[in-house]
């Protein structure tokens, strides 16, 4: 269930107030005049705020009244799985998008009413809690609507996040299974296609200020009718993006994915029956629901508030809460999102409720209990209360283009809570882990291709987000996206055949990219790309995190690092390694403290990078995060600090001065006596500068934010209705505080605008002054 303090967004479908005591007569005439008189229909309140399992259709009820082999269900659901994973190596083998070839994708199995039964093994496992949405809208106004209806062999498209996607540039072919009428299943392929005619290329714009911004907004759509694809539809959707080969290409792929799956579900029913297939695939849910509700009373009683925060809208910085409190009570587990605070009407950072949702359920699926099967019924009997209007539960309204810097915070929480309840459980269903790296560290570019052609999309890059550290075990190195099960990284060589640049440096462990602890956190790689024999390119990042670290440590540990983007502009790096190769010794680190090309322009830059124009040969440097840090750093085996400075994955500094290490430079051999003396006295020194609890608190905690930071949301722990907020008006900034229903609308000056002002306010100095000195001359 879900709960809000704060009114829904208006459906259009008006219902009269109780006042008007109108008979049951005048009700339905009301009623069937609405329906004729709708001006349009925008995404139903009680569909995407609902994400419980859907009550039992008739015929399930009637199926589910009798005993039901479970060793039938088993060879049914063995049957799906699969089918499902072969769908999904059809999608990744012959994907047109890069999302697909790297795995970001899945296909599925639902229930009538739209609940996932089961889902692909890999791929993206936050579909399983979102796709119910589109159709449960499907079901509720296109089947019995007389100009779209659902008939056998349909297929509808959608990706609008409103309705029901993790974010616009995950598109989805959801097609019916029919006997008699009657619909009693759905099959469905998702595949990230990257590219939807956004005000930026790639698909997920940073640069977005209205929904509009944000590209297609496919709102369930019926695509395919009786198995033929739809030429007008196709053709607006071709002309929607920048790249209508790749629109056509991956719905054909979808369809065929979903063909497989379906030709597994027809033999299955023809095998054991309508009643026993649709049974088998109900129970599936269920019995996921059934589960949760165990484990979750096998957690320990009490309450986990993870406080995280973004720096930056992408365009400007800021401090921005994500609030969560995660209560277990028996079998009630409640995820409380009260105190994140008010969205940002003009940027691209906000999420839908439902978006956010997903990745609750992604962290259940992956990190909590990831032998589950991938169902609705994982996040169903978990409670989740949040206000609507703040920027992880946005209004209608709000662009949502970078949604995952609200969604991706969502899953940590979970992560970092699941971590500590589950600590002092008997049975562990999964390690206890420290926080997984949770950002979009990566290049989305656009542009002409050497080929001639126009496109849009993203590196697959972020896929090697590191792992967080164990209570045994160091973190994995750039391993995985947390929103997806085994997906690739991706070959720059088969890129290069497509897109017109290079990565210079691709994957490249990074020095002290770690999170410092017992055992580190997994590291991450350097990137570093250049554009080359194109007219017109550029490129993108879309990231928080370049001011405050986006994931923190586990009891004690470390969290990752800050992560700036870094450019040289006015140099062609191809012209220079060709007259002298050895400059080809490229590093973020070098390149930017040593600075070896006359001439280029160096900057560093938060990871908010609007699309950017590219000269050939210009420079542009960013790195993968680090995942968290597991303990203390002075309990970490010396020899394994060692071995992480013989490798060059730490400095000397960290060594020495992070993990209080001593050694022979030239063995490499720990000094293990003047090791513990260094940190016999590094504890010695805690202890001088530690403060009893309540002297720390009456030090160090203030009454409200920082008034020269941009700061939204609520502020300690007390009152989390009570938000804080930054509004500019004519005097420029100030704070308001107030209910998320009492703060203004927030809207964030065009930053143009204000470096514009910042100068004219600067020449008007300056001109000042000079008249001032040209008088005293005179």
């Amino acid at each position: 269930m879900t709960t809000t303090d704060s009114p829904q967004i208006a459906h259009t479908h008006s219902h009269p107030t109780p006042e008007t005591h109108l008979t049951a007569e005048e009700q339905e005439w009301v009623n069937a005049f609405m329906n004729d008189t709708t001006l349009f229909l925008g995404p139903d309140p009680e569909i995407m705020r609902e994400h419980s399992i859907a009550e039992r259709t008739p015929l399930e009820t009637r199926i589910l009244a009798n005993d039901l082999d479970p060793l039938v269900a088993d060879r049914i659901r063995r049957r799906l799985a699969g089918a499902l994973d072969e769908a999904f190596e059809m999608c990744e083998s012959m994907g047109a998008a890069p999302g697909a070839k790297w795995a970001d994708l899945s296909v599925a199995v639902y229930t009538a009413s739209g609940d996932v039964a089961y889902m692909s093994n890999r791929g993206v496992i936050a579909f399983s809690a979102v796709l119910h949405h589109p159709i449960r809208h499907i079901m509720k106004y296109w089947k019995d609507e007389p100009t779209v209806g659902i008939n056998p062999g349909d297929g509808f498209f959608h990706n609008d996040a409103r309705f029901g996607m993790v974010h616009n540039t995950d598109q989805s072919m959801l097609v019916p299974v029919m006997r008699e009428g009657e619909v009693i299943a759905w099959v469905g392929a998702t595949i990230h296609e990257g590219e939807n005619g956004a005000c930026e290329p790639g698909g997920m714009p940073s640069g977005s200020e209205t929904p509009f911004d944000d590209g297609l907004r496919g709102s369930p759509m019926k695509i395919v009718e009786r198995g033929k694809l739809r030429r007008d539809l196709l053709t607006f959707l071709q002309h929607s993006t920048r790249d209508p080969k790749l629109m056509l290409a991956d719905i054909k792929v979808k369809m065929g994915a979903v063909k497989r799956v379906m030709d597994i579900v027809d033999q299955s029913i023809e095998e054991f029956g309508v009643e026993t297939f649709v049974g088998s695939i109900r129970m599936t849910v269920e019995d996921v629901e059934e589960e949760v509700r165990r484990r979750i009373t096998e957690m320990p009683d009490g309450t986990v508030t993870v406080n995280q925060f973004v720096d930056s809208t992408l365009k400007e910085n800021i401090l921005i809460k994500f609030a969560a409190k995660v209560t277990v009570n028996g079998d009630r587990l409640i995820v409380d999102l009260r105190g994140t605070g008010p969205e940002i009407i003009n940027r691209a950072i906000n999420s839908p409720l439902a978006s956010t949702k997903a990745f609750l359920s992604q962290a259940i699926l992956s990190y909590w209990w990831p032998d589950l099967p991938r169902s609705t019924g994982a996040l169903s009997p978990i409670e989740v209360i949040s206000d609507e209007g703040t920027w992880a539960d946005c209004s209608y309204d709000a662009p949502t283009g970078q949604n995952l810097q609200a969604s991706f915070r969502a899953f940590s929480a979970l992560q970092i809570a699941y971590a500590k309840l589950q600590f002092s459980v008997t049975e562990k269903y999964a390690n206890v882990l420290a926080p997984w790296f949770n950002q979009i560290n990566n290049f989305l570019w656009g542009g002409t291709t050497q080929h001639s052609e126009q496109v849009g999309n993203l590196c697959a890059d972020l896929n090697g987000m590191s792992g967080g550290a164990k209570p045994f075990q160091d973190g994995e190195d750039a391993v995985a996206p947390l929103f997806c099960a085994m997906a690739d990284t991706g070959e720059q060589e088969v890129m290069e055949e497509e897109v017109p640049f290079l990565q210079l440096v691709s994957k490249r462990v990074v020095r002290d990219n770690q999170g410092f602890g017992k055992f580190r956190g997994g590291m991450g790689y350097e990137m570093i790309v250049a554009a080359r024999n194109t007219p017109n390119w550029g490129f993108m990042t879309v990231t928080s995190g370049a001011s405050f670290s986006s994931v923190a440590g586990l009891f004690g540990g470390y969290g990752c690092p800050t992560y700036p983007l870094a450019m040289v502009k006015g140099i062609n790096i191809f012209d220079i390694v060709k007259k002298d190769p050895s400059q080809f010794d490229l590093s973020m680190e070098r390149v930017m403290n040593e600075q070896p090309f006359e001439g280029g322009k160096y900057q560093t830059y938060h990871m908010g990078l609007q699309f950017d124009v590219a000269q050939e040969g210009e420079l542009y440097m960013i790195a993968q995060g680090a995942g968290g840090g597991y303990g203390d750093v002075l309990e970490r085996d010396p020899e394994n600090v060692l071995e992480d400075l013989r490798l060059d994955r730490i400095s000397d500094r960290v060594a020495r001065d992070i993990y209080q290490v001593a050694w022979d430079p030239e063995t490499f051999a720990v000094d293990a006596e003047e090791t513990q003396r260094m940190r016999d006295a590094e504890r010695q020194a805690r202890l001088k500068r530690s403060k009893p609890y309540a002297e720390f608190v009456k030090e160090f905690v203030k009454e409200e934010p920082p008034a020269d930071v941009p700061y939204f949301g609520s502020w300690g722990q007390e009152n989390d209705e009570h938000l804080y907020a930054t509004v500019w008006g004519h005097n420029g900034p100030e704070r308001v505080e107030g209910t998320v229903d009492e703060i203004p609308l927030i809207t964030v000056p065009n930053r143009h605008v204000v470096k514009i002002g910042q100068l004219e306010e600067r020449i008007r100095e300056l001109e000042e002054r000079y008249e001032e000195v040209t008088q005293h001359r005179t």
